[in-house]
């Protein structure tokens, strides 16, 4: 993947997390709140920690995404490449799709401790040195106290659903894109 498209992508994850954190901290506090409702939760951060409040983990899902990013679009078009080389024909859609879905999976797991830290962030008690948004801190809290398997805590789901996710979605990438080729062809 040339380093255009890289850094393309990378940007497009900056902006995306303009809108996907206030969502993802909203979610998150949502689910392990006994019962509060999503626009109490909402509001409350609002007041309680201002417009900051529902940024918090901006950082580490920025820092999150794009190394996941780094990851699993180069081994996509790299897997793509090995199985086009050896069935000696390019990969239909479908075959892009498995190679989606691994790379996915591979990607998801080797950030799992991102993703940790990130959720750590985002559900630490406002004015907690968690809350601050310190990975390395955060990532050395988790390393402390739970070892190994709390950095990599969730790294089963996690990897399932963003290997279903790359299955899908890279696959319905390569197919459009196939199509939309095939027009351009035909068009006079």
């Amino acid at each position: 993947m040339p380093v255009t498209h890289m850094l393309a992508a990378s940007a497009g994850e900056v902006v995306a997390c303009l809108i996907r954190v206030p969502s993802e901290v909203v979610k998150q506090r949502a689910q392990v709140s006994a019962s509060s409702g999503t626009f109490h939760i909402f509001s409350n951060i609002l007041c309680q920690e201002g417009i900051q409040g529902l940024y918090r983990g901006y950082k580490s899902t920025v820092l999150r995404e794009i190394p996941f990013s780094l990851v699993q679009f180069p081994l996509w078009e790299s897997l793509k490449a090995l199985w086009s080389w050896r069935q000696d024909h390019v990969v239909n859609s479908w075959q892009s799709a498995v190679c989606g879905a691994f790379a996915g999976g591979f990607a998801a797991a080797v950030t799992t401790p991102l993703d940790v830290a990130k959720t750590r962030i985002m559900l630490a008690k406002a004015g907690s040195s968690t809350a601050s948004g310190n990975i390395l801190s955060a990532l050395h809290a988790v390393w402390r106290t739970q070892g190994l398997s709390g950095l990599f805590a969730g790294v089963f789901p996690r990897m399932a659903a963003i290997s279903l996710g790359g299955f899908i979605f890279l696959g319905a990438y390569d197919q459009t894109r196939s199509f939309l080729s095939e027009l351009g062809r035909e068009s006079p």
